[in-house]
């Protein structure tokens, strides 16, 4: 709670210290990201306005904070950080809703009034040079602590301002709408290149329609969680003749109804359980989490009293009319988050209509979730910003200059709730190559400087992909960005009620559409890049064509490498063979009625990757295959001797000499899918039965052996 309000702490150069009486407040410029915003601390949470214009909200209720700050002269740091590092600390899991009550009860208790207001939460702490500005618009509670679990994750990439509505205020929805209207108005003149998050939670979302409709020329992105423009088929709509008719002994428990109504508190109760826990101690822990949240419920009579709850009932309605009646002149991009359980709107049927109603629409759908999803267990926000593509820094989108590396919360999630039993069934592993020709268990073969730019064979559905890029950021504390397929990034994949899916996950791991351009950008940033040359054609193969190369006949990398001096490394993998049998491929499909018409359907405008004259495997008919399960085997990857091209400039200048390369990265690759096929046969624990038996008695599995290289 104390971080959360920074009390007895400095932050932002602002020192807050609450003696029995009175807050001491102490205001300073900060400049963490804009030269054009100062930040104080009021009532223990740090403020944050505009050098000009925004100050106005908060400077009848604090005392003349405007003229002090506008005295101080900026200083801009030169210490911000750039990038992030794979596995940095999102914080996610540590704080849980009862800090959101607590930090909620203390705003309630210590704040002197006034109106509204912004505020900088103290974890999170200072952004990435250039971030663009992210301001929370709250719910109901209006307290502004409603992205107490987001913080310091958006904290890296956002500078974060919540908007604190004091539990008395009364300003009409038209008030608070020209208050966040004037503040993304001085950030737009500060920043005219950047653009402006608005996460908008139930009536907060609202509040952010109603904004972006009269701002369509400033660049806004808008998050809406379980927006309240439904409210009018709301069930908390008979609630507002029945709550002013009730007597005033009743209505002490509406707030405690309501926050049932809002959330679902079990979902609330997992967010700190780790998912690898034994059964029993999982339910223990949950149960735990429960019994101690429930009396936390109560704490809303006090968050959102009788009075304050009709007001905000009355102020939701009129939002909700107010921005359902200028939802046509929003231009800016949307991504709302709906809930399955929510009880207190349809958020379900909602995003479906705002999907259609908006211009820019995109939809997540969390159907274990009740109205509180931000509160709520299940992906961080800024997870979810980052698989739909919508976190950026300028004006467009750069998958290479505006991409986030998973952080330590979002690798244990995907490899242990979305892929993880997939890992614990094949069982990968994995072989490199010495300088000296000498082949060993793991990746030490593979350099660790970059640009290096792995390419291999893939298999059937890229089953191989997962455990790769799982193994390459577990061993070497490496992202392997993949040069994927565009049709995976067109949207056209998403049903109505799209979930975080698979592709969502394949944005957060660093794969990128397949372009000249985004290849040459990502070995100018010496990262390790991940080419399949036979592409779509050889994931999508046909039957007997297993571990085949599908490459074009003319070099189309090698040039590229010898540019930026990239290390080659070819490599095979193993495996898909052992995992599933392939009984209806393309030509069987075709047979089919119906079927035959629907993959010509999809395919009329489907991205195409290379030249028409590029054969078969230039732009193939995507489609997908039906298999049979097998009883699991296990995936080998062969990682062959680092080919360097620094200093060869030759393959540069001389097209001949780049296909003799060309030609002997695609022999080294054929090696190494013979040398595991070959070699598979002498692993003891090749079956999944086998490996099982194995990690019960003796250990994980990451330290199953192997045949012997």
């Amino acid at each position: 709670m104390a971080a959360c309000l920074g009390v007895g702490v400095s932050l932002f150069g602002a020192s807050v210290q609450r003696s029995r009486n009175s807050w001491r407040v102490r205001v300073r410029s900060e400049s963490g990201a804009s030269a054009d915003s100062v930040s104080a601390v009021v009532n223990g949470a740090s403020l944050v306005g505009a050098k000009e214009g925004s100050w106005s909200s908060i400077d009848k209720g604090n005392g003349g904070l405007k003229s002090e700050a506008a005295e101080k002269k900026i200083k801009l740091r030169d210490d911000v950080p750039e990038k992030l590092e794979p596995f940095w600390d999102d914080g996610y899991g540590t704080v849980t809703v009862k800090d959101y009550f607590a930090a909620a009860k203390d705003f309630t208790q210590h704040t002197d009034g006034g109106l509204p207001r912004w505020f900088c939460p103290v974890a999170a702490g200072s952004p990435l040079k250039g971030s663009p500005v992210l301001l929370f618009l709250p719910g109901l509670d209006g307290t502004g602590c409603g992205l107490i679990m987001h913080h310091k994750a958006l904290g890296k990439a956002f500078e974060v301002r919540c908007l604190h509505i004091p539990v008395q205020d009364r300003t009409p929805f038209e008030g608070l709408v020209k208050l966040v209207e004037e503040t993304i108005r001085s950030e737009h003149t500060s920043s005219p290149k950047k653009p402006i998050y608005l996460v908008g939670d139930s009536f907060g979302g609202c509040l952010a329609l109603a904004v972006a409709s009269r701002n369509p020329n400033i660049d806004l992105v808008l998050i809406l969680a379980n927006p309240a423009t439904s409210f009018g088929r709301s069930q908390l709509q008979p609630l507002l003749p029945l709550l002013e008719a009730m007597p005033d002994g009743l209505r002490e428990t509406v707030p405690y109804l309501l926050g049932f109504v809002m959330s679902v508190p079990l979902k609330m109760s997992t967010v700190n359980v780790e998912s690898k826990l034994p059964p029993m101690q999982k339910l223990e822990k949950v149960s735990q989490n429960l019994t101690a949240l429930l009396p936390y419920l109560s704490d809303l009579a006090s968050i959102i009293p009788k009075d304050t709850l009709l007001w905000k009932l009355k102020l939701l309605k009129s939002a909700a009319a107010y921005a359902n009646s200028r939802l046509h002149a929003v231009n800016a991009e949307v991504l709302v988050l709906a809930s399955g359980q929510d009880n207190m709107v349809p958020s379900g049927d909602e995003a479906q209509r705002l999907r259609k109603s908006l211009q820019n629409c995109t939809v997540r759908y969390f159907k274990e979730n009740g109205h509180t999803l931000l509160l709520e267990d299940g992906i961080g926000l800024l997870t979810i910003i980052k698989s739909t593509y919508k976190y950026r820094r300028s004006r467009k989108h750069d998958v290479i200059s505006d991409y986030l590396p998973p952080s330590l919360a979002e690798y244990k999630y995907a490899f242990t709730e979305v892929t993880g039993l997939f890992h614990f069934l094949t069982g990968s592993t994995m072989f490199s190559t010495l300088e000296d020709g000498t082949i060993v268990q793991g990746l030490s073969g593979v350099p660790n400087q970059g640009p290096v730019l792995l390419v291999g064979y893939h298999n059937l559905l890229g089953m191989e992909l997962s455990p790769l890029v799982e193994g390459f950021m577990r061993e070497k504390n490496l992202v392997v960005r993949g040069i994927a397929h565009p049709e995976l990034f067109l949207g056209r994949l998403e049903s109505e009620s799209s979930e975080i899916s698979m592709v969502d996950w394949v944005k957060v791991f660093g794969a990128v559409p397949v372009t000249a351009n985004n290849l040459y950008k990502l070995l100018s940033e010496k990262a390790h890049v991940l080419l399949y040359p036979g592409g779509a054609r050889e994931a999508l193969h046909y039957k007997g064509e297993e571990y085949k190369l599908f490459w074009p006949k003319q070099q189309e990398f090698v040039r590229m490498a010898a540019r930026f001096g990239a290390t080659i490394v070819p490599f095979g993998a193993v495996g898909e063979d052992d995992i599933a049998q392939l009984i209806l491929d393309y030509n069987d499909l075709m047979k089919i009625p119906v079927i035959n018409d629907n993959i010509r359907k999809a395919n009329q405008n489907s991205a195409k990757v290379r030249d028409t004259d590029s054969g078969e495997v230039g732009n193939p008919d995507l489609f997908l295959p039906l298999l049979l399960p097998k009883v699991p085997g296990r995936f080998y990857y062969l990682f062959g001797k680092p080919i360097e091209t620094k200093g060869r400039e030759e393959i540069l200048k001389d097209k001949k000499n780049a296909n003799q390369l060309y030609n002997q990265v695609k022999s080294e690759v054929e090696h190494s899918l013979a040398y595991l096929i070959k070699k598979r046969k002498e692993d003891p624990y090749r079956s999944f039965i086998d490996r099982t038996v194995y990690k019960a008695l003796h250990a994980s599995q990451h330290e199953v052996p192997s045949f012997d290289p």
